[in-house]
């Protein structure tokens, strides 16, 4: 989605607590956002924090009492991810950058946000998960219970690629940054 006017062209670039997120944002500063060409972009970045709900699931009576630990966890690690994301920026004299911290799955908050701060561009970074190791992939805590096929069942079904996603329902360009694998 173009900008219209005088309005500079919005960026909007997942951000997490992995190192495939900041090599993209990494990325976008150093091929983007470069000194040439900073007053060109706005960069949005957006962290998709997860619900408490979601990190504890189904435990039974009682689980009313973790929600707010869990919560003000997840408010800590959301503060911790956009901090570092901020200090990345300013190493790169980047000023033109603003943070959204919104809860839910990050392939509809990205969307969102993109059609929220009509984007003309949406980088995310990449994991690289094939479709069978995320598949395989072993969940969260809140799956301790089950047995591990139980678990790979379950996580095949809900996980999916974010960046496949948004690849196919963004509606802007979409730019899937891979981290290089290191030479041995």
């Amino acid at each position: 989605m173009a900008t219209s006017g005088s309005e500079k062209p919005v960026i909007v670039a997942g951000i997490d607590d992995s190192d495939f997120s900041k090599y993209a944002l990494e990325w976008i500063l150093d091929h983007l956002l470069s000194p040439a060409l900073n007053s060109i972009f706005k960069l949005v970045l957006v962290y998709a924090k997860p619900s408490a709900f979601s990190k504890i699931g189904f435990v039974g009576p009682g689980a009313t009492d973790l929600f707010p630990v869990v919560e003000a966890d997840l408010k800590r690690t959301a503060a911790r991810i956009t901090d570092h994301a901020k200090e990345q920026c300013m190493e790169k004299s980047v000023k033109d950058v603003a943070m959204e911290v919104v809860e839910g799955d990050p392939r509809n908050v990205l969307c969102e946000a993109v059609e929220r701060h009509h984007a003309s561009m949406l980088v995310v970074g990449s994991h690289g998960y094939g479709a069978l190791k995320r598949y395989i992939l072993i969940p969260d805590i809140a799956l301790q219970w089950y047995s591990s096929r139980v678990k790979k069942l379950l996580m095949g079904a809900v996980l999916g690629s974010v960046s496949d996603y948004c690849a196919h329902h963004a509606h802007c360009t979409v730019i899937i940054v891979k981290k290089p694998k290191a030479k041995h």
